[in-house]
């Protein structure tokens, strides 16, 4: 294991305190604008398709899902906070149900059927291909920074057996000085990525810059690199 892998190696947030921060407003990590590098490279994602079946893990209230939605996508989240999925759609004018899930005892899903976005309203690892299907794209922005660093082969498995064999899968990740902040966002060096999904899938980097911006000062850094993959499953 790398040093900087070790260093945040035994970090845990659980989930009741990222529903804490939701009920307190603690969500700097929200981005209330669509993300810069998802609209750069949904060509890419899209590679030509219509009516694409997208996957946001830990989606939080993220105006992603609406604006693929807009365009005719349908989305399905997975947050374990309420408050974010009601806000999520208060917030974008949507109306929603709620509904029981049969297959997962105390879930429940939002759904707007106008949009077909539906929320899964869980903790990630009860969410299965036999009840969600496969997915033809995945965004991933702020979910494998968040999960708990010793989980992130379980979190691999789980997407890998959500990706249908077209899918295209856009994952962001985080560097920064991890001796400086230990996070969440937990850092995910780059050499970690083949580690994780190589086996199965083809991982390309397609972009590597510094996003710091002053809220993130805060944390006593002093650079954060944002890099984001294209992963695709292999043939098979």
């Amino acid at each position: 294991m790398s040093d900087t892998l070790k260093t945040q190696a035994d970090q845990v947030v659980d989930l009741k305190e990222w529903e804490q921060r939701w009920e307190e407003n603690r969500i700097g990590f929200h981005n209330p604008r669509v993300h810069k590098m998802l609209e750069s490279h949904i060509d890419k994602v899209l590679a030509g398709r219509t009516g694409v079946r997208f996957f946001f893990p830990l989606c939080g209230k993220a105006v992603d899902m609406k604006w693929l939605a807009d365009m005719g996508h349908s989305v399905v989240g997975v947050e374990i906070a309420e408050k974010a999925i009601q806000q999520f759609f208060m917030e974008n004018n949507l109306t929603y149900s709620e509904e029981p899930v049969p297959a997962m005892p105390g879930v429940k899903v939002f759904r707007n059927s106008e949009k077909n976005i539906s929320v899964y309203n869980c903790d990630l690892y009860n969410v299965s291909s036999s009840v969600v299907g496969q997915f033809g794209a995945i965004w991933d922005r702020g979910s494998l920074v968040a999960i708990n660093p010793r989980d992130r082969e379980k979190y691999a498995s789980l997407i890998m057996s959500l990706m249908a064999q077209d899918c295209k899968y856009l994952l962001s990740t985080l560097m920064y000085n991890p001796e400086l902040y230990k996070g969440p966002p937990f850092v995910v060096p780059g050499e970690q990525i083949p580690g994780l999904f190589g086996k199965q899938c083809n991982v390309e980097l397609l972009l590597s810059q510094n996003v710091i911006e002053d809220r993130h000062l805060a944390w006593g850094i002093d650079y954060l690199i944002e890099q984001l993959y294209l992963i695709t499953p292999k043939i098979r």
